[in-house]
C-alpha cells in the first residue's frame, strides 16, 4: 500500500505545477490593471509607474513567474494588493469556513444518495424507485444560483426559520449546504442505483442468493461494497466540485470563505490575493482526488498490486 500511495504522489507533481503555471498566467493575462484598480484611471501617468515599480509589475512576466515560484516553494504566497496583509493570513482565516459549507454539503449529499440509491436498486419499477429517480433529475436540473435565493424567499423571508444570509450557529449552514449539496446528491444517487443493479446481476450475487443469504444481506454485503468503487470515483470528482462550486453559494449567501474572497479579489485585480484562493482551491482538488486514488486501494486490492 505505502509503494502505491508513493507513486499515486508522484503523479500529482507535475499536476501541481502545471495548477501553479496556469493558475499565474492566467491572472496576469485577463484584461485589467490592478493599478488602475487601486488609483483609478485618471491618475497620474508617474503615480501608476511609481506604484507599479514598488508592486514589482513593471518587471517582464518571466521574472514576475520565477519570483512567484520561488515565493511559493519557501511557503510564502506574497502580499495583498490591496490590504498589504500576507495572503497566507487572509486565506486562513476564509478557508476554515470554506471547509466547513463543503463538509455539510458532502453530508447532506450523502444523507440523501445512499438511502435513496439503495431503495431504488432494492425494487426498481417500484414507487420509490420512481421518486428516487425523480428527486434525482430535479436536484440536477436546479442550477445553485436560481435554488439559493428561492430557498432564501421561501425559508428565511416567507417562514423565518432560517438566516437569510452570514455565518454563525447552525442555522445559517442550512441552507447553502443544502443548495451546494442538492446536486451532488442526485448525481451519487443515479449512479449508485446504476452501479448497484449492475452488480445485482452479476453471478457472485447469484451464487449467494443460492446459498440462502438474505436479500439485505446480498444487497449491502455484497452488491453494495463492489458497486462501491465507481461511486468513489464521482464521490471525490464532486467532492472536489464543492469546493470551486461554493463561489456561487457563498456569493448568495454572504459566507465568509474562500469565494467571496476570490470574486473580491478579482473584482479589484490583486493578483497575489487571486492567485492564492485559485491556487489553495486548485491544490484541494488535486488533494481529494488524490485521497480518492488511495481508497481505490483500499476497496480494490488489485488496483495496488497494478492488476487492474
Amino acid at each position: 500500500m505505502s509503494t502505491y500511495a508513493f507513486r499515486r504522489l508522484l503523479l500529482t507533481v507535475p499536476t501541481v505545477f502545471g495548477v501553479v503555471t496556469l493558475v499565474f498566467l492566467l491572472i496576469h493575462l485577463i484584461p485589467g490593471d490592478p493599478v488602475d484598480a487601486m488609483l483609478g484611471e485618471t491618475a497620474a501617468a508617474a503615480d501608476k509607474a511609481r506604484l507599479r515599480q514598488q508592486l514589482g509589475l513593471d518587471r517582464p512576466l518571466a521574472v514576475q513567474y520565477a519570483v512567484y515560484v520561488g515565493g511559493l516553494l519557501s511557503g510564502d504566497l506574497g502580499r495583498s494588493l490591496h490590504s498589504g496583509r500576507p495572503v497566507r493570513r487572509v486565506i486562513m482565516a476564509r478557508y476554515p469556513a470554506t471547509v466547513e459549507l463543503a463538509a455539510a454539503a458532502l453530508l447532506v449529499a450523502l444523507s440523501l444518495a445512499v438511502p435513496l440509491g439503495v431503495l431504488a436498486a432494492a425494487r426498481p419499477g417500484s414507487l420509490a424507485d420512481l421518486g428516487g429517480r425523480g428527486l434525482a433529475l430535479l436536484g440536477t436540473s436546479l442550477p445553485s444560483f436560481w435554488l439559493g435565493p428561492l430557498l432564501i424567499l421561501v425559508f428565511s423571508i416567507a417562514l423565518e426559520w432560517t438566516p437569510v444570509s452570514g455565518r454563525g450557529g447552525p442555522a445559517h449552514l442550512v441552507l447553502p449546504a443544502i443548495t451546494l449539496g442538492l446536486g451532488m446528491a442526485a448525481i451519487l444517487t443515479r449512479m449508485l442505483r446504476a452501479t448497484l443493479l449492475e452488480r445485482l446481476s452479476e453471478d457472485y450475487i447469484r451464487t449467494a442468493r443460492a446459498k440462502g443469504a438474505s436479500a439485505s444481506r446480498v444487497l449491502l454485503r455484497h452488491a453494495l461494497r463492489n458497486a462501491a468503487l465507481p461511486v468513489v470515483t464521482v464521490l471525490g470528482l464532486q467532492a472536489g466540485a464543492l469546493l470551486s462550486g461554493a463561489i456561487i453559494t457563498e456569493t448568495i449567501f454572504s459566507w465568509p470563505g474562500l469565494g467571496r474572497l476570490t470574486v473580491l479579489a478579482i473584482q479589484t485585480r490583486d493578483y497575489p490575493l487571486a492567485q492564492g484562493c485559485i491556487l489553495v482551491v486548485a491544490l484541494s482538488y488535486v488533494g481529494i482526488n488524490l485521497l480518492t486514488d488511495l481508497v481505490y486501494g483500499v476497496i480494490d486490492p488489485r488496483i495496488r498490486s497494478g492488476n487492474v
